[in-house]
């Protein structure tokens, strides 16, 4: 059952990110910005909040990505690491600590949690057949073996699992696996491991997950855990045969690491006891007290290791509370096309926030608006463009603009005195109360997408009262009627100013100084009523929270996505093998030459061949090329040509053809010329 029904202290954990690469939208979507916006709201609760994150710097996707770059695992690990933790913080995620699986406080957990588990017999030792790469002459872990998956069929599946289902594997599950190392079909060989009996551990998490949490958790998480456990637990090994990660600490372990996924999410441990170390806390309570709710954001493909492994390791240390919520998000695609990493495909973090400077707010609002709560979901650049101009700009940053240029045009900037309020100015003053409510009620259940389009109701809310009231006309008529409209105006724009902040906290700030606010205003004092701008009190000079993309922004974004798009088909189209090697003597033998062509016609009743005059400069000759179906006769008139001369002649249809024209493919896979240099180089020139 759920610990408490209103703690005080929360511990929040985000997915340690890989560094085998930067940050990419999929990420933010799944993980990162709900992550921020529960984070950011349970602080203005007045609630104690940790929240905890770091990069994974272990595993087998650091080492290939070293072995692909030509560099050592430690340049990976800093690169990426420098280039992740720098986004997280100019992007605005509020992480209470950031660290990393590679410092020492995490190898020394990880080595206590693992020591400790031993000494309690927790762990089964078993000598097992692993995959084997003979060339490279290593065991194949996780994502050093490829595979068709069992589940699913997909062709694709790593040793570990299976991007395309989300199944949790082991590499010997596959179908047909191959070394991704050297591309050999491994063989098994024997090896020992310590493995966690996850079957122990069968009744702890039926009463646990099953009946336990049931109706609190979503059902994306609560159907992978059922379908787990339904199928029955079984042992799973923590340690690998590898050289890059953190030393099995126990007598046997030489040449063995511990598994990543083991070693990975003690590091929200590890992270934790880093902050406290630096901010004087005690880690202890984040981690051990009951009264603590403990959450996990993460990606669905992660929802076996933190819902089974995870909580069973630590109901197997024992000290430990386990995660009062999971609240996994599907996966976000681009464009039509998943997301990927290795082919490009994909939206990245430190780009965007160079190529849109200022902007990072209307990420954070498209993502949360469109994001993968309950199925997977798309992002196109162009609802991201609507999103920002027809949302952001067009409601919300609207309305705050009107009411800061009215109260300056009007008032030098000072909030006018109200008089009597009128039935709709108390209606949208009760209806500004209600937000902070409305808004709880969706973050408090995950639903970050429905609390995002609240708070532009909030902002609609505003636009519909000044419609409605026109103070621009009233000003000439009622000018009293005016200062009332405009002092609720100036509350709901307050009321917007500290209820964005979880969602918009660059717009918030923003917002905040526009309107002066300072401390004048708190979730609490919008909840009670309370007056959040004053009478008599200084706002400052408008500035606009949010500027119009233009379409030749998005086309350029597009572009690019075009090129990658292109750059991945000619990558996996197949390439010709090599014929047989030739000698030098055979290759002199070759005449080729620069030639023009001065005439082209159609073979009659062959769509496919031109018969082409050519002036090599030894003669005029003629040539059947089939090209038809991708030249004109007439647009090819003219043209430098390379011929190779001294083929045999041959008759093709009656004509005899003497040579040939030498062409290839674009990357679009269009015929193109092989084009002698045209800068003076005259017919009859050979080509050596």
């Amino acid at each position: 059952m759920p610990q408490n029904t209103k703690p005080s202290r929360f511990t929040i954990t985000a997915a340690l990110p890989y560094t085998n690469g930067p940050i990419h939208i999929g990420h933010l979507a799944g993980v990162y910005v709900p992550a921020d916006i529960y984070s950011r709201y349970q602080r203005l609760q007045g609630h104690d909040v940790a929240f905890i994150c770091g990069s994974d710097e272990h595993g087998v996707a650091i080492p290939m990505k070293a072995k692909k770059e030509g560099v050592s695992p430690q340049e990976i690990i800093d690169k990426y690491h420098g280039i992740i933790k720098k986004s997280f913080a100019e992007f605005g995620i509020s992480f209470d600590n950031y660290s990393r699986t590679s410092a020492n406080i995490h190898h020394k957990t990880a080595s206590d949690f693992f020591e400790r588990l031993h000494e309690q017999d927790d762990f089964i030792e078993e000598v097992t057949e692993q995959l084997y790469d003979e060339a490279a002459m290593q065991f194949l872990a996780d994502r050093f073996v490829t595979g068709t998956c069992p589940v699913c069929g997909h062709n694709e599946a790593y040793g570990d699992q299976c991007e395309n289902c989300g199944s949790s594997l082991n590499a010997t599950d596959l179908i047909n696996p191959k070394s991704t190392i050297t591309g050999a079909v491994p063989t098994l060989k024997k090896t020992k491991h310590w493995f966690l009996p996850l079957d122990r551990y069968e009744g702890f998490l039926k009463d646990w997950i099953l009946e336990g949490h049931k109706s609190d958790w979503k059902p994306n998480v609560y159907g992978q855990c059922k379908s787990w456990i339904d199928d029955g637990l079984k042992p799973r090994a923590v340690t690998r045969d590898l050289d890059w990660g953190i030393p099995v600490p126990v007598e046997g372990g030489d040449g063995k690491v511990l598994y990543v996924w083991f070693d990975a999410p003690i590091g929200y441990i590890s992270s934790t006891k880093e902050w406290a170390a630096r901010e004087g806390k005690d880690w202890e309570p984040y981690w051990k007290d009951e009264s603590t709710k403990l959450l996990h954001f993460i990606g669905k493909d992660n929802i076996v290791f933190h819902c089974i492994i995870f909580p069973s390791m630590l109901k197997a240390h024992g000290n430990y509370i386990l995660p009062e919520n999971v609240p996994a998000n599907e996966f976000l695609n681009l464009e039509g096309n998943k997301l990927s990493t290795s082919k490009n495909w994909a939206v990245w973090l430190h780009e965007y926030l160079e190529e849109f400077p200022g902007m990072q707010d209307v990420l954070r609002y498209a993502l949360t608006a469109n994001a993968p709560e309950t199925k997977d979901n798309d992002f196109t650049w162009k609802d991201f463009q609507a999103r920002n101009n027809n949302e952001l700009v067009a409601i919300f940053g609207n309305f705050i603009n009107r009411v800061a240029v009215l109260t300056h045009k009007y008032y030098n900037g000072i909030v006018p005195e109200p008089k009597d309020l009128s039935q709709i100015d108390k209606e949208t003053l009760s209806a500004l109360k209600n937000f902070p409510e409305t808004l709880s009620q969706s973050l408090e259940r995950y639903r970050f997408r429905e609390a995002s389009q609240e708070l532009m109701n909030l902002a609609r809310l505003g636009n519909k009262y000044l419609a409605d009231e026109e103070p621009w006309k009233l000003i000439k008529t009622d000018s009293e009627r005016v200062q009332t409209v405009m002092w609720v105006a100036l509350q709901i724009a307050a009321g917007l100013a500290v209820l964005s902040e979880p969602f918009l906290p660059f717009t918030s700030t923003k917002l905040n100084g526009i309107l002066n606010l300072g401390d004048n205003a708190s979730w609490q004092s919008v909840s009670n009523s309370e007056i959040l701008v004053p009478e008599g009190h200084q706002i400052n000079t408008s500035e606009l929270l949010f500027r119009k993309i233009e379409d030749k922004e998005i086309e350029v974004q597009l572009e690019k996505l075009e090129a990658t798009k292109k750059s991945n088909e000619q990558m996996e189209k197949e390439v010709t093998p090599q014929k047989g090697t030739i000698s030098f003597d055979d290759f002199t033998k070759l005449d080729m030459r620069v030639g023009t062509i001065i005439e082209a016609t159609k073979m009659p009743k062959a769509n496919k061949l031109l018969v082409l005059k050519v002036e090599t400069g030894l003669d005029t000759r003629t040539i059947v090329s089939g090209i038809a179906e991708s030249f004109a006769p007439e647009e090819i008139v003219g043209k430098k040509v390379t011929v190779l001369a001294n083929l045999a002649p041959r008759k093709l249809r009656g004509v005899e053809s003497e040579g040939m024209i030498l062409m290839t493919e674009n990357e679009d896979g269009k015929l193109v010329f092989v084009n002698p240099d045209e800068g003076g180089v005259g017919n009859g020139e050979t080509i050596n």
